[in-house]
C-alpha cells in the first residue's frame, strides 16, 4: 500500500512540476525580456534597462505592466519555493542610475560638437561610436509594485493565485523584468481569483465574462506596442449588488460606458457557456437625456443608422419587445407607441406630496406672496397617536383636494370624501353654555354679521357637517372659511380653543399651513396657477407607477425612464420615490427571510439626483442604498462629471470605479483617496481622449488601463 501511495505522489509531483512549467511560460515570454531588477522595497522596485531591449519590445510607456521573475521556464519548476513567482510591476517614471551624472556630462560636450549641424543628430556615429552609445543606452526605470502571481495547491490541482503586495524579497537576489504582450497581458489584465468565481457559480449561477475594451496604456498610443488587441473583460457578477461610478469630463465616454455595463448585465441571460444559468436582472436607467430610451446617432446599429439601447431586446432571435424592456415618460414619444406614461392620480393618499411638488416647481421665482406660503406646505403625515396632529393634517388634505378641484383636476369616480371629526360642534355652533361674557362667542353658523356674510357662513358650515359633501362645494366652503377666521368671532373662539378649551393642546384651530392652502382657494387666480400642470394628473390611475416599475423589474426587464421633458426637480422628486419603492419593498422581503430580487439602477448625470458633497444626511434613500443595497440586492451605477458632486457615504460604499478624462486637481485629489488612483492622477488631467479609462472592478485586484468598445446592437438574424 505504501509503495502505491508513493507512486501516486509521484505522479502527482510531476503533474504539477508539469502545471507549473505551463502556468509560468503564459506569463513569462522570454523574447519581451527589456531588463534587469536591480533595488526593491516593499513598495517600489528600478530596472536597469536598455534601448535596445527598449525598442525590441516596442517601448516601455508610463503606467504600463512589467513583470519581474526569476523562474526559468526552459528548465524544471518547483512551484514551492519562495521565489517561484512572478512579481507585477507598473511603469512610474525613470529613476537615477549611478553613471547618469557622468553621461549627461559626455551627451552635452557631444551635442555641442553636433551644435550648428542639421543633417546628423549628436548620436551619429561621426560624433559618439557605437560602443558609448550602447554603455549610455542603459537607464533607470522606477516601477510600483502591484503585487505577487503565485501558484497554489486547491482541491488537487494548481491554481493560479495573485497577492496584492510583495511577502518578502533579498537585496542581492536578480529578477529578469519582462514586458507582457498578447495572451501573457491578456492573463494578467483579466486576472480573477479562482475563488471568486467559483462564488459567482454559487451565488449566481453564472461566471459570464463579457469583453469591454482593449488594454491601452497612454494617449499616445502606438501600433508597434504590441497591445493595442489585447482584449479586457468584465464580469457583470462583479457589479450585481454594488456600486459603481463613472467619472469623467463631458463627451469622454460615460454614456457608452454604461450602455456597455448594462448590455453585458442584461446579456447574463443569454450565457454562452452552457454551464452558466440564465441570469434575468431587473434594470432601471434614469434617462436625463433621453439618449437610452430614444433613437440617436450616438449608437448606431453597425450601419451608421441611429439605435438606442431600448433596442438591446433585438440580440436573441424570437425575442418579444414588451417582455424585456419597458420605457416611461411623463409624454408620448412618436417612435415609442408602448410607452407607459408617469402620471400620477393627485388625489391619493400616497401621491399628495409628490403632486404638491410638481405644482410648487411649476411656478416662476418672484411670485405673489400667498403662492410662496402656499409653496411651503408639505404633506407629511404624523403619528397616528397623535390625534391632534391628525386632525389638522385631515383638514389641510381635504381643503388640498377641494383646491385641485376648482382648479379642474379630474375627481376619480369612486372617490369619497370624509368630514367626520374635522369640524367640532364648537366651531359650527358655538361654545354652550357659556356664562362669561368676555369668553362667549358665536359658532360659525350663528356669528353676527352683516346678513349676506351670514349666510355664507351657515352655508358653509352646513357644508362641513354634510357627511359626504362634494369637492367642488367644500371649495366654496373653504373659500369662506377663509373670510370667517379673519372675524372678531372666530377670534375669540380661537382664544378659548388655545387656553381654555378642556384638555387643551395650545394648539391653534386653523393651523398656518391651513390657512395658506385656504387662501390659495379664496384667491381667484390661485386655481388657475396649479392648473398649468394638470397634464401630470389623471382619475383614472389605479396604481402607483413606481409600483408598476417594480413590477417590471422584478420580472427581469431592463426599464428606462425617459425624463428629458421633465424639470429637474419633479425629476428628482420622481426618481427619489421610485428608488425608495425599490428599496423598501426589497428590504421587506429580507425581513421576510426572502431573496430580494437583483436590482441595478442606473443614473445617469448623477450629481442632478444624489446629494451633494458636502450633504450628510444619512437617512437619504440614495445613501441608504448605498450602504445597506448590497443585502438587498440593489445595485446602483452613477455617473458624473465630478467626484466631489457626490456624497462621501456613497464614495465610501463604492467598489467599481470607471475613470476618464478629469481636468482638474479638485477633482482627482477626491479621487486619489480611493485604491491607487494615485499612480494615474497626472494621466487623468492631461488625457482627453474619449473612450480611455482606468477600470477597478470589485475582483479585479488592480486598476487596468483601458479603451472602452464603442456600444452597438449587433441584431441577430
Amino acid at each position: 500500500m505504501g509503495d502505491l501511495e508513493n507512486t501516486i505522489d509521484n505522479f502527482q509531483e510531476e503533474q504539477f512540476e508539469r502545471d507549473a512549467k505551463e502556468y509560468f511560460n503564459k506569463l513569462i515570454q522570454e523574447d519581451q525580456y527589456v531588463g534587469d531588477l536591480y533595488s526593491t522595497n516593499y513598495e517600489l522596485a528600478k530596472v536597469l534597462v536598455h534601448d535596445s531591449h527598449r525598442e525590441k519590445v516596442g517601448g516601455i510607456p508610463s503606467l504600463c505592466f512589467l513583470i519581474a521573475t526569476r523562474v526559468n521556464t526552459l528548465e524544471s519548476v518547483d512551484y514551492k519555493r519562495e521565489d517561484s513567482s512572478v512579481i507585477l510591476l507598473r511603469v512610474m517614471d525613470s529613476t537615477a542610475i549611478p553613471q547618469d551624472r557622468e553621461v549627461e556630462k559626455v551627451r552635452v560636450q557631444t551635442a555641442q560638437r553636433a551644435t550648428g549641424v542639421t543633417d546628423k543628430n549628436w548620436d551619429h556615429k561621426d560624433y559618439m561610436d557605437e560602443k558609448t552609445r550602447s554603455v549610455f543606452g542603459f537607464a533607470g526605470v522606477s516601477c510600483r509594485i502591484v503585487g505577487t502571481f503565485f501558484l497554489e495547491e486547491i482541491n488537487g490541482s494548481l491554481n493560479l493565485k495573485f497577492g496584492t503586495d510583495l511577502s518578502n524579497f533579498y537585496s542581492n537576489m536578480a529578477l529578469k523584468v519582462f514586458k507582457p504582450k498578447g495572451q501573457s497581458l491578456k492573463l494578467i489584465v483579466n486576472y480573477i481569483d479562482p475563488k471568486n468565481l467559483e462564488s459567482h457559480k454559487q451565488e449566481f449561477g453564472n461566471a459570464e465574462a463579457v469583453r469591454l475594451g482593449k488594454v491601452r496604456y497612454a494617449s499616445t498610443h502606438r501600433k508597434h506596442q504590441g497591445v493595442d488587441e489585447v482584449p479586457t473583460y468584465i464580469y457583470p457578477a462583479d457589479l450585481l449588488s454594488q456600486k459603481t461610478a463613472l467619472f469623467g469630463m463631458t463627451r469622454t465616454g460615460k454614456s457608452n460606458t454604461t450602455k456597455i455595463i448594462a448590455k453585458s448585465v442584461y446579456e447574463l441571460r443569454y450565457p454562452t457557456d452552457t454551464d452558466d444559468k440564465p441570469l434575468k436582472i431587473g434594470q432601471l436607467i434614469f434617462d436625463p437625456n433621453g439618449e437610452y430610451a430614444n433613437e440617436n446617432v450616438q449608437d448606431t446599429d453597425g450601419q451608421d443608422s441611429p439605435n438606442a439601447l431600448k433596442n438591446i431586446w433585438k440580440i436573441k432571435s424570437g425575442a418579444i419587445k414588451t417582455a424585456e424592456i419597458a420605457t416611461y415618460g411623463t409624454t408620448r414619444h412618436p417612435d415609442d407607441p408602448d410607452r407607459n406614461l408617469m402620471l400620477i392620480n393627485f388625489y391619493l393618499d400616497d401621491n399628495l406630496q409628490i403632486g404638491k411638488e410638481i405644482i410648487d416647481n411649476s411656478f416662476s421665482k418672484g411670485e405673489s406672496k400667498f403662492i410662496e406660503n402656499f409653496q411651503q406646505v408639505e404633506f407629511i403625515e404624523p403619528e397616528p397617536t397623535d390625534r391632534g396632529a391628525s386632525t389638522r393634517y385631515k383638514r389641510r388634505v381635504l381643503a388640498y383636494r377641494s383646491l385641485l378641484a376648482k382648479a379642474g383636476f379630474a375627481i376619480p369616480s369612486d372617490f369619497q370624501v370624509e368630514t367626520s371629526g374635522l369640524f367640532g360642534n364648537e366651531f359650527i355652533n358655538g361654545r354652550p353654555n357659556a356664562q362669561d361674557e368676555t369668553k362667549r362667542f358665536n359658532g360659525m353658523i350663528s356669528v353676527q354679521s352683516e346678513p349676506d356674510n351670514a349666510e355664507r357662513y351657515a352655508s358653509a358650515a352646513r357644508t362641513f357637517q354634510t357627511a359626504n359633501p362634494s369637492l367642488h362645494s367644500l371649495a366654496t366652503a373653504f373659500a369662506t372659511l377663509f373670510d370667517y377666521i379673519k372675524t372678531d368671532e372666530y377670534k375669540s373662539f380661537e382664544r378659548w380653543y388655545v387656553d381654555d378649551r378642556p384638555n387643551a393642546s395650545g394648539d391653534n384651530w386653523a393651523d398656518e399651513d391651513l390657512k395658506k392652502i385656504l387662501e390659495m382657494i379664496w384667491r381667484g387666480n390661485g386655481p388657475k396657477q396649479i392648473a398649468k400642470v394638470i397634464d401630470n394628473h389623471s382619475n383614472i390611475t389605479d396604481t402607483d407607477y413606481s409600483e408598476d416599475i417594480y413590477k417590471d423589474l422584478v420580472s427581469g426587464k431592463l426599464v428606462i425612464i425617459d425624463q428629458s421633458s421633465g424639470e429637474p426637480e419633479i425629476n428628482k422628486a420622481t426618481a427619489r420615490r421610485v428608488m425608495w419603492y425599490i428599496f423598501r419593498n426589497n428590504q421587506r422581503y429580507f425581513r421576510e427571510a426572502k431573496k430580494p430580487p437583483h436590482i441595478m439602477v442606473y443614473i445617469e448625470e448623477a450629481h442632478n439626483l444624489l446629494p451633494s458633497g458636502s450633504d450628510l444626511d444619512t437617512k437619504d434613500v440614495w445613501v441608504r442604498t448605498a450602504k445597506e443595497g448590497a443585502k438587498y440586492r440593489i445595485g446602483m451605477v452613477y455617473a458624473t462629471q465630478e467626484v466631489s458632486s457626490i456624497q462621501r457615504n456613497i464614495l465610501k460604499n463604492t467598489a467599481n470605479w470607471f475613470i476618464s478624462h478629469l481636468n482638474n486637481t479638485d477633482e482627482t485629489k477626491e479621487l486619489i483617496k480611493y485604491y491607487d488612483f494615485a499612480d494615474f492622477e497626472p494621466s487623468i488631467r492631461r488625457a482627453q481622449d474619449k473612450g480611455f479609462l482606468r477600470v477597478k472592478t470589485l475582483n479585479s485586484p488592480f486598476i487596468v488601463p483601458m479603451q472602452i468598445d464603442k456600444f452597438e446592437i449587433k441584431t441577430s438574424e
